[in-house]
């Protein structure tokens, strides 16, 4: 009986050189693995995804940040020092506030388009349960 884990494996164990030729060809390097790696971490943390949604509609301050999503200041800024390590979200210092906003467009779109596909995936799984009913 095949097992789901069987269903990934190839049927004959047949290596296809032209499909191996096409993609040997342009591998990644590996520190740009490893930073992307870094950022889809970064990504992965549903703390981080709110603050960076946020971020991504205006700057705010940490009293801000922390008042919109309900959490301590100091865990939020906890969060922050991690974005900002990662050149993620920058500040800026006006008196004693300082002020965040997303630092890297190809972040903010790689999250506004995992928020398109989260909302699209919730959206069929409502659909496909709305239609057994």
């Amino acid at each position: 009986m095949a097992t789901p884990i069987d269903d990934d494996r190839c049927g004959e164990s047949m290596v296809h050189q032209d499909a191996v030729a096409d993609c040997l060809p342009g591998q990644l390097d590996e520190a740009v693995v490893e930073s992307l790696s870094e950022s889809f971490k970064a990504l992965a943390d549903p703390t981080r995804i709110r603050i960076l949604h946020n971020l991504s509609k205006r700057e705010l301050c940490v009293c801000d940040l922390a008042e919109v999503l309900g959490m301590t200041q100091s865990a939020v800024s906890h969060q922050l020092r991690y974005l900002r390590a990662l050149r993620i979200v920058k500040s800026r210092r006006e008196g004693n506030t300082i002020y965040y906003t997303c630092d890297d467009a190809h972040i903010a779109g790689l999250l506004q388009m995992g928020i398109d596909h989260a909302t699209h995936v919730e959206e069929d799984k409502e659909n496909t349960h709305g239609s057994r009913s």
